[in-house]
């Protein structure tokens, strides 16, 4: 398991963009570590306690979407970008059919309600990746 820590971004781009990439292995035993960085992430950013678990959660969810899904014995990278008031939180991994999760589900809209903002993409490589935004005092559901 190896963690990038905070990174500050070319200040001449648009504003100061602080970045953390978690990469571990691609099983359920690894993701009290994903929750845990996104707890303390989310209270650096002054997020109030329900929005920080509403995250914890969120990401959880995320996760076990990509898990059932990975690539036996690849890597679940976890990149927390910190703008502003914001955190927006992109998990991805090696999928075995690269395909979406489908957004007509009860996980995902319980995924939406909690993360706000919610999107998933797929690269050449069926990479699957889910990206959550979440904006500090937005409410449940909102970006």
């Amino acid at each position: 398991m190896s963690q990038r820590s905070a990174h500050t971004a070319d200040e001449a781009g648009a504003g100061q963009q602080d970045f953390v990439e978690v990469r571990l292995p691609a099983a359920g035993a690894y993701l009290s570590v994903l929750r845990t960085a996104t707890a303390g992430l989310a209270a650096r950013l002054d997020f109030t306690l329900d929005e920080i678990e509403d995250l914890r959660i969120a990401v959880d969810e995320a996760c076990a979407m990509l898990l059932g899904q990975a690539v036996p014995g690849s890597v679940l990278s976890c990149v927390f970008h910190l703008v502003g008031d914001a955190l927006q939180i992109t998990v991805s991994a090696p999928t075995t059919d690269g395909h979406t999760p489908a957004r007509d589900t009860f996980a995902w809209t319980v995924l939406s309600a909690l993360a706000g903002e919610v999107d998933a993409t797929v690269d050449e490589n069926d990479v699957v990746s889910i990206s959550l935004h979440k904006k500090r005092g937005g409410g449940p559901g909102a970006p």
